[in-house]
């Protein structure tokens, strides 16, 4: 759904992705201090091929807004035929280092590659995300739950994984700002089952 440009878009021409020390804009650097906060102090790392490549460009600057510290992995400028393992496993490893305090935002074509190559790493729990199904579902408890709050609430994941050729910009920014605010819920038996996944 978000066309690629013509022309090369490079990270540093968007915004700093890292402590904020050159934001070009004081409004920027206020609203950013505001809403700081609610980051927890966590920090999201960013990575996609050449079919993520123009959501991630719209996503990080959109994610630093929100108050989060952000990192790009890669890709860094548009190479149709560059690889996505390298990049996206770059944020795995970064995400499994503290999982607590980190997340990962991966992004390509279909979003499923992505997710196949950070879940290879010990510690993650990637989930691909391209859209709300017809319906939602109904856990457990009975009670009615959206995907991405399922994939938060239930899974604990720990990075998302968007497929740039089904979302649009607003459906992708919607999923990316529940997703980093919605909690794990802690029941045991969701617990239970990541521990079983990470002692494997």
């Amino acid at each position: 759904m978000i066309q690629i440009k013509q022309q090369v878009l490079v990270r540093e021409a968007m915004l700093p992705v890292s402590n904020g020390a050159n934001q070009t804009s004081s409004a920027v650097s206020d609203r950013t201090a505001k809403t700081r906060s609610a980051s927890n102090g966590m920090k999201v790392y960013f990575a996609a091929d050449h079919g993520g490549f123009p959501l991630k460009e719209i996503l990080r600057p959109f994610v630093h807004l929100l108050g989060y510290e952000v990192e790009d992995m890669g890709a860094f400028t548009l190479d149709m035929n560059d690889d996505y393992p390298v990049f996206v496993q770059a944020v795995a490893r970064k995400v499994a280092e503290d999982p607590t305090h980190r997340r990962g935002i991966v992004m390509g074509g279909s979003g499923q590659g992505e997710a196949f190559a950070a879940n290879r790493i010990k510690g993650v729990r990637a989930v691909v995300y391209y859209g709300e199904p017809a319906r939602k579902q109904t856990d457990a408890d009975g009670r009615e739950l959206d995907m991405i709050t399922s994939t938060r609430e239930h899974n604990d994941s720990n990075i998302l994984s968007l497929a740039g050729r089904f979302l649009t910009e607003e459906e992708a920014k919607q999923a990316v700002q529940k997703w980093l605010k919605v909690p794990h819920n802690g029941a045991e038996r969701h617990t239970r089952r990541h521990k079983m996944l990470d002692g494997a």
